[in-house]
């Protein structure tokens, strides 16, 4: 779904919760993934993989400037001889820690091997985020869920090409009078290194 698909469907929705919870979600994910630098870890059910949704993110990450964006696809049935690109396993949530974000998408609630996993990750500190029906273990270990139950008015793909539309868009500026440290000491930085004026 392109850009202008995009904004159709968002002029479509106006006025519905769809909007605001997948903004929301979205800005939990990039801020997550932004702040901690840690990066972005994809995982579906061995029934469902979000390939769509990853390839939507790369491109988001690239024209957004964001190179955080971009996930490592977790597969359940990789291979060494894979591309390396798709020869992510399983055995990457083992590795996950502290900093990290795990974005998972599942139409149904995943299965108990699956959920070890994510179980695990959360202890070791990585931020977990969840895309599915909102019900079952799932949301209980998520830092964030958005629900996508059967039957509602949009569909799983439908939802990820919001998140990943409204995860790409730009952050909103930082109000001028609340500057963060960071800005500051760079600021500060800025001025100590810049050449002396020019006396005539």
């Amino acid at each position: 779904m392109d850009a202008v698909r995009v904004a159709l469907l968002r002029e479509v929705l106006a006025g519905t919760e769809w909007l605001g919870a997948t903004r929301r979600f979205a800005g939990a994910l990039r801020g997550s993934v932004v702040s901690h630098r840690g990066g972005l870890l994809l995982v579906g059910t061995p029934e469902y993989e979000p390939w769509h949704l990853a390839a939507h993110l790369v491109d988001e990450a690239a024209w957004s400037g964001t190179p955080e964006l971009a996930p490592t696809l977790v597969r359940h049935d990789a291979r060494p001889s894979d591309p390396a690109h798709l020869a992510v396993g399983l055995g990457r949530l083992e590795a996950a820690r502290r900093g990290e974000t795990l974005l998972v998408v599942a139409p149904q609630g995943p299965a108990a091997p699956l959920l070890e996993r994510v179980s695990d990750a959360r202890r070791a500190g990585v931020t977990v985020l969840a895309l599915g029906p909102g019900q079952g273990e799932l949301p209980s270990l998520a830092h964030e869920t958005l629900a996508v139950p059967d039957g509602s008015e949009l569909d799983l793909d439908t939802v990820q090409h919001l998140v990943g539309a409204a995860a790409g868009e730009n952050a909103l500026p930082v109000p001028r009078g609340r500057r963060r440290f960071r800005d500051r000491v760079a600021r500060l930085a800025e001025h100590l290194t810049a050449p002396p004026p020019a006396r005539w």
